[in-house]
């Protein structure tokens, strides 16, 4: 590496500028050593077992970041600082000496020359870190050979320039990109967010450096002698001799050199897909992300399976796995020829493994089970344990490992890896690095299948709060759209609903809980509930909202929420409106498809307590089009909300053949921001009205014979109407609930109303508040049996009380044919 110095003599060095054979140690908050290199047994000669567990400062000098015992440091034992000259008197071997400790919060340097009984005096110069992580008091010490560095003078006496280990800032660095990149190789086999930490760490505190003169730093590339595949990144340099001591060379050995880089191999490959895999919470993108990562450059073939119970998000499986275990093969790879798998081993397929397999071991222990060679006959008798499908010129003279994708001890899956004759079998490292893929691969599935389970339970509880709205009601038809947010959960608070009520009319309601998760859907589902229940009471609907605004505060603080309740009465043609701070509703008018914001009393929200709600009154013709809707479908962060008003009346003005083309018009138009996250409630409704000749009103008497006149007027005016089937059934309903109506009345008026629309209303109102109720009649009694005859007929019915007095209705289906002649009468 040119390092800048000016010209001079020149320097003949036993590795290149920079690039040197790195001990590296990691040193725990005790001073224990808890991880000891390669490089570190040949710069110190300690074996890893014999380092590991050891106080760090009787293996080697490092001293600077340490809290010094008092013998050592009272003899001396450890010169330190990045100035100070060798010292040919320290001794390894001395009793006591510094210590590690975690004190420290940066990152010190020094030199020292140890010796040792048969050993040449080494020269070394070390750096040490301190990491920040769950352990605290951790340090990671690099050490090299200063002897590498020395170079002989023109007389042939060595050289006595003082070398001193430093630190570099990183932006200093003439090739600091591909120096960061390197950093990861120097450290102990662990996960990437670790690895990734203790980079950045290094980088700030200081990047390793060598310092020739003031003018010659050397930023310090770690190499270690390992032969790398062609195209790697480090070079090589000569073996060192099995003493440990690297300045005495020792004849090549290609089996050491072999077994490193297939270890490197191993673990270049391992990081390489655990960088690929888990880059989303898709199942199903996950296991192909697993499976495609293996070929070809680990294997030839590889197929995932996964039990039944995990691809369908059901949770956790139950149990261990056995032969009634029903699993998925959710995706093949491989680089045979296109085709050959595919009818065989066909994607999607569901298949129970028989006992007596290699795959049937696999599942059941847990363990991998590797065949470095399939046999004809061991091919042939697996291939004879499943009917109607020939394996045998697949898996014949194959190699295979079978390898379990495990989750918190549970078989989730397993993956049939397989390579071909002409390459080398699977052996023992492959084994391992087989269950370690798994054991990465099944962390990252286990991660995918609760994101799906949850994603299924929420969506389910989220399904089953949304109401069922009726697509026709008395005067109007609705339409409704409901889109999840983006958000983790995709679960929220919006809702939409709509209510039948007393007088044809019909309340429609949309709210917006404030904040998403379980707790927002918890408090909609309370909402809508109490919405429902007081919009049967005939509130108005600033009542209403008061009332609901009360409730809110007696369930929480926390209860926030929005909401927009309008009652549409098709008969008077007209809405009553009431807003407790929600997005306004627009009005398209159907006289010339104009659309418009309705202008309202805001108020305040759901909940805040203290505010009174106003009722508007707003005129509507047949064919109007009410819009209401939540905040997501208009609000965008950095987006104007008048914009996103702007935009949802022109969408909602946009012609359209129905409801359903008009909803999906205004999703279209609006729903293209990719920053919405909001869930969206969508209510449209057509206010057709009902023409006054669908209508008819008739005053009773408070008279019994008035019972016998209703019966007469039902019938007069169903034969007006042509509906001749419909006369009987109506005419004895209508007979059961005047008599109600004419014992429980206070006044000398009862109130009968029939309405026609796609099927026949009829409601009875009197003065007494009290609703009515089902009574069990006994055998012997006269009466309660009135509006068991009604439940029995009518194809709904029900009752609604206000401070005015009670109204009971009932609906009687018309047949096809009468109501199809009388929509077009």
């Amino acid at each position: 590496m040119d390092s800048g110095v000016p010209p001079g003599p020149s320097r003949q060095r036993t590795a290149a500028d920079g690039r040197i054979p790195l001990a590296v140690v990691v040193v725990d908050g005790d001073g224990l050593v808890s991880h000891w290199s390669t490089g570190a047994r040949r710069l110190f000669g300690h074996s890893k077992d014999e380092a590991v567990g050891q106080q760090a400062t009787d293996l080697m000098p490092v001293a600077g970041a340490l809290a010094a015992r008092e013998r050592g440091v009272a003899h001396g034992m450890y010169d330190t600082g990045v100035d100070l000259d060798l010292d040919p008197d320290i001794d390894l071997g001395t009793e006591g000496g510094p210590e590690l400790h975690g004190r420290g919060s940066y990152a010190t340097a020094g030199r020292a020359t140890l010796s040792e009984r048969g050993r040449d005096r080494l020269d070394v110069v070390w750096w040490a870190y301190p990491l920040i992580g769950p352990e605290p008091g951790r340090h990671l010490v690099l050490a090299a050979d200063t002897a590498q560095f020395k170079r002989d003078d023109a007389d042939g006496r060595a050289d006595t320039r003082r070398i001193s280990p430093a630190f570099a800032l990183h932006a200093e660095l003439p090739d600091a990109e591909a120096l960061a990149r390197r950093l990861p190789d120097i450290l102990p086999n662990m996960g990437p967010a670790e690895s990734n930490r203790i980079v950045a760490q290094v980088l700030e505190l200081g990047y390793p450096a060598l310092e020739f003169s003031h003018h010659d730093r050397v930023p310090v590339t770690p190499d270690w002698g390992v032969p790398k595949r062609p195209g790697g990144r480090s070079g090589v340099t000569e073996p060192v001799d099995g003493d440990g001591d690297p300045r005495r060379r020792a004849a090549p050995r290609p089996e050491l050199d072999l077994e490193y880089a297939a270890v490197r191999e191993r673990l270049e490959f391992l990081n390489e897909v655990s960088g690929r895999i888990g880059s989303s919470f898709d199942l199903a993108r996950t296991i192909r992300e697993v499976t495609s990562a293996a070929v070809p450059r680990f294997a030839d073939f590889a197929g995932t399976h996964l039990r039944a119970a995990v691809l369908a998000g059901e949770g956790f499986p139950d149990g261990p796995p056995d032969v009634t275990t029903v699993w998925h093969r959710v995706w093949v790879e491989h680089n045979d020829e296109p085709g050959r798998w595919d009818d065989t081993v066909p994607v999607g397929e569901a298949i129970s493994f028989p006992e007596h397999t290699p795959f049937f071991q696999c599942m059941v222990t847990g363990e991998p089970v590797l065949i470095p060679r399939l046999s004809e006959e061991a091919g042939d008798r697996i291939s004879g344990e499943f009917e109607k499908r020939d394996l045998r010129p697949l898996i014949n003279h194959r190699s295979m490992l079978l390898v379990p994708l495990k989750a918190r001890d549970v078989v989730l899956g397993f993956m049939v890896l397989m390579r071909r004759p002409d390459r080398e079998p699977f052996d023992g490292m492959d084994r391992t690095t087989g269950a370690e893929l798994a054991a990465r691969a099944g962390l990252v599935l286990d991660n995918a299948r609760m994101y799906t389970y949850q994603e299924n339970v929420a969506e389910t509880l989220q399904d089953s709060m949304l109401p069922q709205v009726p697509r026709h009601m008395a005067g109007c038809d609705i339409a409704t759209r409901y889109l999840p947010g983006t958000r983790l959960g995709r679960i929220g608070g919006d809702w939409f609903d709509a209510v039948k009520l007393p007088g044809s009319r019909t309340a429609l309601v949309v709210g917006d809980v404030m904040g998403h998760g379980l707790n927002s859907a918890a408090m909609m589902g309370q909402l809508r509930t109490a919405v429902q229940t007081m919009a049967t009471m005939e509130l108005p609907p600033a009542q209403l909202l008061r009332n609901l605004d009360d409730l809110a505060q007696r369930l929480g603080e926390l209860y926030l929420a929005t909401c927009l309740y309008a009652v549409y009465d098709p008969i008077r043609s007209e809405l009553q409106i009431a807003n407790a701070g929600h997005i306004p509703p627009v009005l398209v008018r159907a006289e010339d498809g104009r659309a418009e914001v309705l202008d309202l009393p805001t108020g305040a929200p759901i909940g805040v307590g203290g505010v009174a709600f106003e009722t508007t009154t707003v005129k509507v013709s047949p064919g109007d089009r009410l819009v209401l809707c939540t905040d997501g479908l208009v609000e965008v962060r950095g987006v104007d909300i008048g914009d996103g008003l702007a935009a949802l009346c022109a969408s909602a003005a946009h012609p359209a053949a129905s409801m359903d083309q008009a909803c999906d018009t205004i999703i279209r138009a609006l729903n293209t921001h990719e920053g919405r996250k909001d869930d969206v409630a969508l209510l449209m409704a057509r206010l057709n009205g009902i023409p006054d000749r669908d209508v008819a009103e008739f005053r009773l008497a408070l008279d019994p014979r008035e019972v016998a006149r209703a019966r007469r007027l039902v019938r007069g005016q169903l034969l007006d109407w042509e509906l001749p089937a419909a006369v009987e059934t109506a005419q004895l309903m209508v007979s059961e609930l005047v008599t109600n109506a004419m014992k429980h009345a206070r006044t000398q008026r009862v109130g009968l109303r029939l309405v026609r629309t796609d099927a026949l209303l009829c409601e009875v109102i009197d003065d007494e508040p009290a609703p009515a109720a089902l009574l069990n009649a006994g055998r012997d009694d006269e009466f309660g049996r009135g509006l068991r005859v009604v439940s029995t007929l009518a194809r709904e019915w029900g009752t609604s009380s206000s401070a005015r007095g009670k109204t009971v209705w009932f609906e009687q289906a018309l047949a096809r044919t009468v109501r199809a002649r009388s929509n077009g009468s």
